[in-house]
């Protein structure tokens, strides 16, 4: 099976608060993350809420870096998709840990666009 995307679901925890309330800061983070992992950036949106937390996204040729933070909480919540085999989104999950100074994180891999081939035999059927 061929796959066109990958996509991490991934949770910071315990992070730097006064890094999650810093728009400026964010920004830098996620553009950097994408450049980190070699991805090619399209495009930069960021708000900030009141009284606090930031939500942006970086738009990149291989999809999409997102972010969610909630500072009185420490927590901040990141997707990481990536088509084709060009980047690693590994690399930008690395680099955001260290970045939010996360104490520790969840993160879940899923492919996306599986194809089937005329080898494969069966399909795969989630349950929600």
């Amino acid at each position: 099976m061929k796959c066109l995307g990958r996509h991490l679901l991934v949770e910071y925890y315990s992070c730097n608060p006064k890094i999650l309330m810093d728009v400026s800061r964010i920004e830098d983070l996620l553009v950097g993350a994408a450049k980190y992992a070699k991805a090619h950036i399209v495009d930069v949106v960021f708000h900030t809420f009141n009284p606090h937390g930031v939500s942006g996204v970086v738009v990149v040729e291989e999809s999409h870096l997102a972010i969610h933070t909630w500072p009185e909480h420490k927590f901040a919540s990141v997707d990481i998709y990536t088509c084709g085999d060009s980047i690693d989104p590994w690399q930008a999950y690395k680099y955001l840990l260290k970045g939010l100074k996360a104490k520790h994180s969840t993160a879940t891999e899923m492919k996306r666009g599986v194809l089937h081939t005329k080898k494969d035999k069966k399909s795969i059927y989630l349950k929600t």
